[in-house]
């Protein structure tokens, strides 16, 4: 046994192999395309680097409060990384255990199933990771400069951050193989729906806007700054492992060496610790976990209410035929009346497309996409967790409606309220839109041997996503316009604006998407991380900061009073259309023409 590596070590191996090869593969990718992905990544950590900086040094020179306002803020920011690691880690890893085709292959095969939870915790750890890692190193390079550290605050502030990450990355794989087991349990529905809906409750409620008062600026402030301390003192609760590694930073940067190793010690005792009782005690869970999963057929057509539907539907069905039958005289011979088909859920789907009187063969692929995402636990949940956020975003609209009480002010969160939404409906295509066509996988040559073909079927797709992405970002639009006391002709500029990116945005992925595909990979959040899903992503937001930035600069409001410019916003409008029409246009049709053209 000594000759042969481990099972964990073999898959790390491989894997990591595997990594590396594909790393190498981006020198036969085009250099236009590497070279915009890689100034767009040093860019956004330079301008990142400068805001952090230029922010803790103005937060420094507050009066008398400056160094409590930096720790408050840095304890705030790493418990709510914390929260959305842990969410993100419980999403990834359900993926990566239960809705993987190669975990389905290593269950199979001559390998522990204990080695098998091992290396999709590490793997889902990772993938869930370095997100995180890449936007919180330009805060603490900016925050070691501003404090004037020594070289070694640095190295080990890294030290720290990996421990970090072992803990909600050994929570979010423990809670998804809890999720999985107890899914099809009515209790454990009704807990879960009871929880998400008090802690939104108890988030509103908590910071819900307070009279202040106007009299004096100074007065308000004060009232401000009190307020923000006091809502904020959670974020020191001594149980956070975010509040360990944020005092472990803090005090080695003060040079209190002792207390910030006591507080290093403490998170990777707890690291520790997890990991071992996750070695040990997630490998039963997690075969019986996915043994349900594969087993079950939805979770919600097993719910009590849906039961209930259903039977009063059939029992009326059975009641009006028995009666129709009973007025009319039946002839001899007649055959006796056959039992009536049960219902399922995708019965509205089919009356629904059929109502909107669809071509048949659109009408069969919006009918497969939908009932594809519907029936991915992953990707409607994934979809919760981003109404969570969107839903965390709208309570803290109201915050800001009291502080409207200039034209400037009003017309930098106007527009960084549409910058906002754009960055939503981003998210939105790049995560749930590009992996569309992969998402074919090897069966993609049915589709293109079809009558339809793969260019009208990417063309559906395309319609499809933008009408649905059109329902939210439209809805979001108006209702933060109206949280913030807009009048209507803004709140009907900014809808436009929407509707106008939202078409492009679901462009640039549709065509993407095709033009980068990965029929490999089953899993969406894989393809995504992929060459063709971060230049989506970056191509996107490169889109969405100009055209802010035109709509900003040629406001027809202006910025400094109340004067309109006509002139200069219907200029500032075209040079948008125009603008967008190239960004969505070029890729879509470049990734239409791959479609129609591509050997099969």
């Amino acid at each position: 046994m000594s000759r042969f590596p481990s099972p964990l070590a073999l898959l790390i191996r491989v894997n990591a192999l595997s990594s590396w090869r594909r790393l190498l593969a981006l020198r036969h990718e085009s250099r236009l395309l590497v070279g915009v992905i890689a100034a767009f990544l040093s860019g956004y950590l330079v301008l990142s680097f400068l805001l952090f900086d230029l922010g803790l040094r103005f937060i420094g020179r507050f009066p008398g409060l400056g160094s409590l306002l930096v720790e408050r803020l840095l304890f705030l920011l790493f418990a709510f990384l914390f929260i959305l690691l842990l969410l993100s880690n419980l999403v990834i890893a359900y993926t990566n255990l239960f809705r993987n085709r190669e975990t389905a292959f290593l269950l199979t095969a001559p390998v522990p199933v204990e080695s098998v939870v091992r290396w999709k915790l590490i793997e889902s750890s990772l993938l869930a990771s370095w997100a995180f890692l890449f936007l919180i190193a330009p805060l603490l390079a900016a925050y070691g400069i501003s404090n004037n550290v020594a070289w070694h605050f640095y190295p080990v502030t890294f030290v720290f951050v990996g421990i970090f990450l072992v803990i909600p990355g050994v929570a979010g794989a423990a809670g998804a193989v809890t999720l999985a087991r107890h899914l099809d349990r009515k209790a454990f529905q009704l807990t879960a729906l009871c929880a998400v809906v008090g802690f939104i409750l108890l988030v509103a409620w908590r910071f819900r806007p307070e009279p202040v008062a106007d009299e004096q600026l100074e007065a308000r402030m004060q009232a401000v700054i009190d307020r923000l301390l006091v809502n904020t003192r959670f974020a020191q609760s001594p149980v956070l492992p975010s509040y360990w590694l944020s005092a472990a930073v803090q005090n080695w940067a003060e040079g209190a060496l002792p207390v910030a190793g006591f507080f290093a010690l403490v998170l990777l005792s707890n690291a520790l610790l997890l990991s071992r009782l996750a070695a040990l005690f997630l490998g039963r869970p997690f075969y019986s976990a996915a043994s349900s999963v594969q087993s079950r057929s939805s979770v919600f057509a097993e719910w009590a209410w849906f039961r209930r539907l259903e039977d009063r539907r059939r029992s009326m069905a059975l009641l009006l035929r028995d009666s129709f039958l009973a007025e009319s005289a039946p002839s001899e011979g007649s055959q006796p009346p056959q039992p009536l088909a049960r219902w399922t859920p995708t019965d509205h789907l089919d009356r629904l497309l059929q109502m909107l009187r669809l071509p048949p063969d659109a009408r069969a692929i919006v009918a497969k996409d939908i009932r594809v995402f519907w029936r991915d636990t992953t990707q409607w949940g994934q979809s919760v967790l981003l109404f969570g956020l969107l839903t965390v975003y709208i309570i803290n609209l109201r915050h800001f409606t009291r502080q409207l009480d200039s034209q400037f002010w009003i017309s930098l969160v106007s527009f960084l309220n549409l910058g906002a939404c754009a960055l939503n409906v981003a998210t939105i295509t790049t995560r749930f839109v590009f992996p569309q066509f992969s998402l074919e996988g090897r069966r993609v040559w049915l589709v293109g041997l079809a009558p339809l073909g793969l260019a009208r079927a990417v063309r559906i797709k395309f319609w499809l996503a933008t009408l649905a992405a059109l329902v939210l970002t439209v809805s979001l639009t108006i209702l933060s316009g109206n949280l913030l006391r807009l009048e209507w002709p803004r709140v009907v500029f900014f809808a436009g604006a929407t509707t106008v990116m939202t078409f492009t945005l679901n462009a640039i992925a549709v065509g993407l998407g095709v033009l980068y595909p990965n029929f490999r990979e089953t899993n969406p959040s894989k393809i995504v991380s992929g060459f063709g899903g971060t230049f989506c992503l970056v191509l996107s937001f490169l889109y969405i900061l100009t055209s802010v930035v035109v709509l900003g600069v040629g406001s027809p409001w202006g910025w400094r009073d109340n004067e309109s410019h006509p002139g200069r916003a219907a200029l500032a409008w075209a040079v948008f259309v125009l603008f967008s029409v190239l960004a969505g246009a070029v890729p879509l049709r470049m990734g239409l023409r791959k479609a129609a053209t591509t050997e099969l």
